[in-house]
């Protein structure tokens, strides 16, 4: 069984296989209907590839749009209802349309709302259908708004959306370099966390409870935590023990520690200076 050869007036991948989509449609479920199948999916596989082909500039590798497109011919050749018309204008809109939803649903770095996909594609057709009466002239986001029927803020981020389709990667090269230059990579820009911001987060925060403490209790902890006094020299120094001076330390530290975690008080004294 083989499917019939190209009628000379065809195009190269459209090939005369009518009948053989009557017989199929007419064949049960079954090995012969799975292999007649499989050699329609075959004559039209070329058809398939020049239709993934129109889409290959767009970041996606051209071998992963031509299987989406195949999988697009494998659904219209199962689909297909020979009774209402030609194969080709049924399976070519089938085909493009896989490979959109492919784009649509697999090819965006990281997930983006259908409808900023929508707006995008929108948006992105308004300026080449604009560019086309504008010449250099790039058109402006109102005129591309009244052009596609969109608020100008929907316009913006379809803008937005064009050029965030595909991710960049940190170690992407921003300019040559030289061979005395070395060249920065995008990571070199993005800034980083100051590993002392915490530091002065809590400082802050525990200054309007340190200054409520006693004024022994205040004294012990700045003798301790800023004079690197140990517990038995500011013992020798107030004349208390050392055992006194660790239960003070404990004691102001829970009471700091439970105001700043809590916040009990809405009435907060003016920080101490630093």
């Amino acid at each position: 069984m083989s499917i019939r050869t190209t009628h000379p007036r065809r195009a190269a991948d459209t090939p005369d296989t009518h009948a053989d989509f009557e017989r199929l449609a007419t064949l049960p479920a079954g090995p012969e209907r799975q292999r007649l199948a499989e050699q329609l999916v075959e004559a039209w596989l070329p058809m398939a590839h020049r239709l993934a082909g129109k889409f290959r500039d767009r970041g996606e590798p051209l071998e992963d749009l031509e299987q989406v497109a195949a999988l697009g011919l494998v659904k219209a050749v199962d689909r297909y209802d020979p009774a209402h018309g030609p194969f080709a204008p049924y399976a070519v809109p089938t085909i493009v349309g896989e490979v959109k939803r492919y784009f649509r649903d697999h090819a965006w770095s990281v997930h983006v709302p259908r409808r900023v996909q929508e707006l995008r594609n929108k948006v992105r057709a308004g300026i080449r259908e604009l560019a086309l009466t504008q010449g250099d002239r790039s058109p402006t986001v109102a005129e591309i708004a009244d052009h596609v029927q969109l608020s100008e803020e929907d316009v913006l981020t379809g803008m937005e959306a064009i050029d965030s389709f595909r991710a960049i990667s940190l170690d992407a090269q921003l300019n040559a370099g030289t061979s005395e230059e070395k060249s920065s990579a995008l990571g070199d820009l993005l800034g980083q966390t100051e590993p002392r911001y915490d530091i002065v987060v809590a400082r802050e925060a525990v200054k309007p409870w340190l200054a409520r403490l006693p004024e022994r209790e205040r004294r012990i902890l700045h003798m301790r935590f800023f004079q690197d006094m140990t517990q038995a020299r500011i013992g020798e120094e107030l004349g208390i023990s050392q055992m006194h001076v660790s239960r003070l330390l404990s004691r102001a530290c829970r009471r700091v520690r439970a105001h700043v975690e809590h916040d009990t008080t809405d009435q907060r004294q003016p920080a101490l200076a630093a």
